[in-house]
């Protein structure tokens, strides 16, 4: 299931990475694995000697230098040390112990995770403060993903290290002022699975993109402005990145929708050394542990490069699953758009049931007869079993040139699959009962297809229960509608909180567009519909490139600020209401929400470039946030090797100066310690308001703070007092911290435990 170009003037000096990925299922059979060997920060002159000593450290359990050069599969070498390497376990064991290794884990899997959503998210406001404000400082942006065309770009900034790695079918022709650096990794994959040719599927060993996933995202964040894009004619408008004016540095770590870890963590470590300001990664594994994640690991190495890493929470939909969840990460859940992509269905008794769908194909104009398929289970399958359409539970000889009721499982059914037994046994088209995704996510499916929620399905089953002749259906073609209400709403697919690994770091940190996004797809991915300029996804694959787009824009405008800087202006000045002015609700039934699902709120880029207060944080105060967090002297090593000493008493972990509040496990009063940083003109007040969380009482001290030029810091206490528990979950507000010009919001999650 897919849950899911052209330049105006150059902007500043920034590079985002871009990381294109998957997942594949499949395990090794062998008796050694693929193991990262990791040793941090070095010291040594250049790479070469980083991979002789790699080389002779595993030469010591292999035997010979020529067979450790056989083992080894990667060297990092650059922004830190390490390798990897085929071994078998009591080999990586023996490393382990080695003075100089500071961790040894198995290489995994990394699974994955437009024209209308930048308008949507005031996109063209931004373009006419580029016309007013000509003389704010700007740089060249470098982006690390006619989309991209390099038409009014200047040259490559001379900082950028990267390079433009030759292929199939890719040549250093194919970069340009646009796309300027293009790395591609296959080492980690072959290692496991064989050489790529032994797939048996179509590939192209290069940066090219044969999934589509890579240009959607790359698109999304830097795409030029084309006119016009749409698939089929539906979603028609201006295609446009985030941030058009930036460059784009490709790395390619994955193959046949699968990412290899060390792959991830090599191509990590070259961006880093790039030199981009900006990285985008579309995917992440579930939350183990801050310390053995080639994510989180290579991250905190690009958040001490002062490089903002912007990542997916993942789809799974849930409580507690959010991914890509430590603190120098900016985490982005999925929102629809004010646009619906509908299908409806006319049914013989003249009644319209409302779908959706993406209906590229086309049905005929005549109306079919429609069956359930429950009615058409083949021989000794249950109707049970045969309303979920799956493959080989249908009779041909009954579905055969009908419309086919089919009905959706649970979150991870194959539905796209169902459409596909429906046309192989000759089916004219599918309705498909799905109360999930019936007014989220738009699938593309292999025979005409439109899915209906729970009240239209009773209105369905009255008219085939009722009609006293053979039922009939015809489907409509897809239509864009705009400026729907409300909007936005929270995917039903997008990952939740609480952080699983600190529940005081409130994750997701952040919504954006990642519900039927539109953006450019790769005419080597071929779709049901064969091949396509731009395609349409759902998925917080497609939110992230959004948030990554709006960093790169407030980097260009603001070259100074830290990541923290730009992830606490994204964040406080997001927005927690539709634009029917209530809470942000849920797909499919609009349920409530929490922070837990939006986050700070959904994103506002306009604002962000102007926030009026940042809360900044370095990896200093990451490091005191690791030792309450309670770890050991080999974890830390993962992350740093410079000498630690943990402050006694150790600084809590909800003193971090996160731009939003956690507090879990609280009893009684708590006070929590924030700093702000003023950006503004010339001398400020401003005032303090709170939203009490269920059963606690705020207090704000001081509640004013009285800044008299950009750059200062004035910090302030909040105190939580309970007076009742929360019952084991959590309880939220806010505080928002106002002076007629701005509004700073800051989320809060308490777990009141005992009073």
């Amino acid at each position: 299931m897919k849950i899911m170009n052209q330049l105006t003037k150059p902007t500043a000096d920034l590079a985002v990475f871009l990381l294109i990925f998957a997942l594949l299922n499949e395990a090794s059979s062998t008796t050694t694995k693929h193991y990262i060997v990791y040793m941090g920060e070095h010291s040594f002159s250049d790479s070469d000697s980083v991979i002789s000593s790699n080389h002779e450290m595993l030469a010591s359990i292999t035997g010979s230098i020529p067979q450790a050069e056989d083992a080894a599969i990667h060297h990092y070498s650059k922004s830190f040390r390490g390798f990897s390497a085929i071994l078998t376990p009591e080999q990586a064991q023996k490393l382990s112990e080695t003075e100089s290794v500071i961790s040894v884990f198995e290489s995994t899997a990394v699974p994955l995770h437009t024209t209308h959503s930048w308008e949507f998210l005031g996109i063209n406001a931004i373009q006419e403060l580029n016309q007013s404000m000509p003389d704010e400082p700007q740089s060249d942006v470098i982006v690390g993903s006619e989309s991209f065309n390099d038409e009014g770009l200047g040259p490559i900034p001379k900082r950028f290290k990267g390079e433009c790695i030759i292929g199939d079918q890719f040549t250093v022709q194919n970069c340009n002022r646009k796309i300027i650096g293009a790395r591609y990794y296959y080492e980690g994959f072959e290692a496991e699975f064989g050489p790529l040719e032994s797939r048996n599927r179509t590939f192209i060993r290069s940066v090219r993109d044969t999934e589509g996933h890579g240009t959607h995202v790359a698109s999304t964040i830097a795409g030029s402005l084309v006119n016009n894009a749409s698939l089929f004619g539906i979603a028609i408008g201006t295609a446009r990145g985030g941030s058009p004016n930036a460059r784009l540095a490709i790395y390619k770590p994955c193959w046949f929708s699968f990412c290899n870890g060390a792959d991830v963590l090599s191509a990590l470590d070259d961006a880093i050394e790039d030199g981009v300001d900006v990285i985008s990664l579309s995917l992440g594994p579930p939350p183990t542990s801050y310390f053995s994640d080639v994510i989180s690991i290579g991250s905190f190495h690009a958040f001490k490069k002062g490089i903002l890493v912007s990542a997916s929470a993942g789809n799974s939909g849930t409580p507690g699953t959010a991914c890509n969840v430590p603190p120098w990460i900016l985490t982005v859940a999925a929102s629809s758009t004010d646009r619906e992509l509908n299908s409806n269905v006319l049914l013989g008794n003249s009644k319209v049931l409302k779908g959706s769908s993406i209906n590229s194909l086309k049905m005929e104009t005549k109306s079919y007869g429609i069956i359930t398929a429950s009615a058409a289970a083949a021989k000794g399958v249950p109707a049970r079993n045969a309303s979920l359409c799956m493959i080989n539970t249908l009779d041909p000889n009954l579905i055969k040139g009908k419309i086919v009721v089919c009905t959706a499982g649970d979150f991870t059914d194959a539905r796209i699959r169902k459409s596909i037994v429906i046309r192989q046994g000759g089916g004219a088209g599918m309705i498909l009962i799905d109360p999930i995704f019936a007014n989220d996510v738009g699938f593309q499916f292999f025979t005409p297809t439109i899915l209906i929620g729970e009240t239209e399905a009773e209105v369905l089953f009255e008219y085939l229960n009722t009609t006293n002749r053979n039922p009939t259906a015809k489907f409509y073609p897809t239509m864009t509608v705009l400026n729907t209400r409300p909007a936005p709403v929270m995917a039903s697919f997008s990952s939740m909180g609480p952080n699983i690994l600190t529940p005081e770091i409130i994750k997701p940190d952040i919504t954006a567009p990642g519900v039927n996004i539109l953006a450019a797809w790769s005419p080597l991915a071929v779709d049901a519909e064969g091949s396509v300029n731009y395609y349409i996804i759902s998925g917080t694959s497609m939110s992230c490139p959004h948030i990554s787009g709006v960093a790169a824009f407030i980097k260009s405008r603001r070259p100074a600020w830290s990541p923290s800087a730009i992830k606490s202006a994204i964040m406080t000045t997001a927005t927690v209401m539709d634009n029917t002015w209530k809470l942000i609700s849920k797909d499919p039934n609009g349920s409530p929400t929490t922070p837990f699902d939006y986050g700070s709120g959904h994103v506002n880029p306009l604002a962000a470039l102007d926030p009026g207060l940042i809360y900044d944080f370095g990896p200093d105060d990451i490091i005191d946030f690791i030792c309450t967090y309670g770890a050991t002297a080999a974890q830390f090593r993962n992350l740093t090797t410079e000498p630690i000493t943990c402050k006694n008493p150790p600084i809590p972990t909800y003193n971090l100066n996160y731009p939003s509040i956690g507090v879990t496990n609280m009893n009684g009063t708590v006070t929590v310690l924030r700093t702000a940083t003023y950006w503004g003109h010339g001398s400020a007040v401003f005032t303090a308001s709170v939203e009490n969380p269920a059963g606690v009482e705020v207090f704000v001290k001081p509640n004013e703070l009285m800044f008299k030029e950009t750059g200062e810091k004035l910090s302030y206490e909040v105190e939580f007092t309970a007076y009742r528990t929360s019952n084991g979950s959590f309880v939220f507000g806010s505080i928002i911290w106002k002076n007629g010009a701005y509004k700073v919001r800051s989320p809060i999650g308490l777990n009141v435990t005992s009073i």
